[in-house]
Formats: structure tokens, sequence, C-alpha cells
């Protein structure tokens, strides 16, 4: 008679399969019910509604602003990053918990704050209403909100990895005669 071996971990049979049929029921099968709605139409009223004016317009809000948001995210994530991982100043802590503020957010609560902060008579919107810029609800808040969502995942993605980065190379660099801009890139 085989024996059998006792896991390390009481109970992952049982969570594991509660993670199963919770990611089944919330995301597989709402994904799924996408497809085969999708199947069941003809290529004809497929390529009718996918290049329906207000869909295109969709896409390009969509692939606009997230494209846009990467980009901002980029340049200031590893702007932030580098500037939390090389100096020490007053404020530093606080500003590295506010990095994480967007993961304490719930998404609803993260939208219903940008969009009151900046509506036309909010703190941010109530300078920018003047100039004739309207941000809550246009690509440009949309834009905002991805960006706000993003900049801590880029941050915390870096971080690690200029952590690493060892001073000692950055100062040879320097001594050698690299500019800090040529340090950094390369």
């Amino acid at each position: 008679m085989r024996h059998k071996s006792r896991s390390v971990l009481p109970g992952f049979g049982l969570s594991l399969g509660i993670t199963c049929t919770y990611l089944s029921l919330m995301v597989l099968l709402p994904l799924a019910t996408v497809f085969v709605r999708a199947a069941e139409l003809s290529g004809s009223v497929f390529w009718a509604t996918v290049t329906d004016p207000r869909e295109v317009a969709s896409y390009r809000v969509t692939f606009g602003a997230s494209f846009l948001a990467a980009l901002v995210n980029t340049v200031f994530g590893l702007l932030v990053a580098w500037v939390l991982v090389r100096y020490r100043f007053p404020g530093r802590r606080l500003v590295d918990a506010m990095v994480d503020l967007p993961f304490a957010l719930p998404t609803a609560v993260a939208g219903i704050a940008l969009t009151t902060l900046y509506a036309s008579n909010g703190w941010v919107g109530s300078w920018l209403d003047p100039l004739g810029i309207k941000v809550s609800y246009t690509w440009i808040g949309i834009t905002v909100a991805l960006i706000f969502i993003g900049l801590p995942f880029v941050v915390r993605t870096v971080q690690p990895v200029l952590d690493d980065l060892q001073l000692e190379v950055e100062e040879t660099a320097a001594s050698l005669g690299a500019r800090r801009g040529q340090t950094f890139t390369r």
C-alpha cells in the first residue's frame, strides 16, 4: 500500500480549488462569453460593427491615451525611482509612501476623486477652466487617470534595478569623463 505524502501547505488543494473557481466565474466565463457572442456574428456584421465610426473613435481614445500615459509614466516613473534611490532629502519617506497611494485606493474611488479634482469647479479644474482646458470626461481625463494608476507600477519595477546598480559604477564613469546623461543612458 502506498503512503500518501502530506503537503507542506495544509489546505492547498481546497484553496487552489476555490481560487480556480473564483477566477473562472469572475474572469474566464465573461471573457469566453465575449468570444462566443462575437463568433455568432457573420463576417460582414462583425466587420461593420468593429469599423463603425463610434467604435473606431473609441479605439483611438483607448490606444492614444494608453500610449501617452505609458510615455509619461516611463519618463516620470524612471525619474521618481531615480530620485528615491539616489538622493536623501527631507520628506523622502512621504514621497515614497505617496507613490503607493493608487495601490491603496479602489479604482472607483480614484476615478471619483480625479473627476472631482479636475471638474470645472474642482481644485485643479477651476484653474484650467478659464484657460479653456476641460479635463473631466475627456480623453485628457482618461490619460490623467491612466497616469495616476500606472506610475506606481513603473516606479516599483525600476526601483530595485536602480538599487542593484552600484554607485561605484556611476562614479567610475564620471571619473572617466562621462557626463550624467551618458552615465544614465548607458
